[in-house]
């Protein structure tokens, strides 16, 4: 995320992959959830690089792309301005508006457009590592990084599942 970025409350399962948090100003934006509680908007996204050194469960395993959600909370002037997936790489920056410890993100890439005022804490979530298709979608086997995800899901389950698109 560049700019000043924001506050990755819990980067840790990033941290674990990468050693630190990877650049995160391009990524593959797969889904643009939007919930009015908080409210919030979470981005589900590929992220631009795999980490060489990686978890013995995905050794072997034939991934080779690491996906994540970034939530945003207390969400206001949303704009989304064009949305036509795929958008295989948008660029990303959050600018500080200086006030609240709010800040200005904003998503562009071919195929996307939006943006929106939030609060500059995000949460990460939701992490995992497939293979991608040689069409470039992701709706084969995920290993998911948290017991729980690895538990109850071996794909991305469909937009109706809450508990999956709108928690992380």
């Amino acid at each position: 995320m560049t700019a000043a970025a924001p506050t990755l409350v819990n980067p840790e399962d990033l941290v674990r992959l990468y050693g630190d948090v990877p650049h995160l100003g391009t990524f593959r934006l797969r889904a643009v959830n939007l919930s009015w509680r908080g409210p919030t908007v979470t981005l589900r996204v590929d992220l631009s690089a795999f980490p060489a050194a990686v978890p013995p469960e995905w050794e072997g395993a034939g991934v080779d792309t690491v996906q994540c959600h970034f939530q945003f909370h207390a969400v206001e002037d949303f704009a989304l301005e064009e949305w036509a997936p795929p958008v295989p790489s948008a660029s990303f920056t959050a600018e500080p508006l200086g006030r609240d410890r709010r800040m200005r993100v904003r998503v562009r890439g071919a195929g996307a457009d939006l943006g929106f005022t939030s609060h500059e804490s995000v949460h990460v979530g939701h992490v995992s590592a497939f293979g991608i298709a040689p069409d470039g979608t992701d709706g084969g086997p995920h290993l998911f990084l948290r017991p729980l995800d690895r538990k109850r899901f071996a794909t991305v389950p469909a937009p109706e599942e809450k508990t999956f698109h709108e928690r992380v």
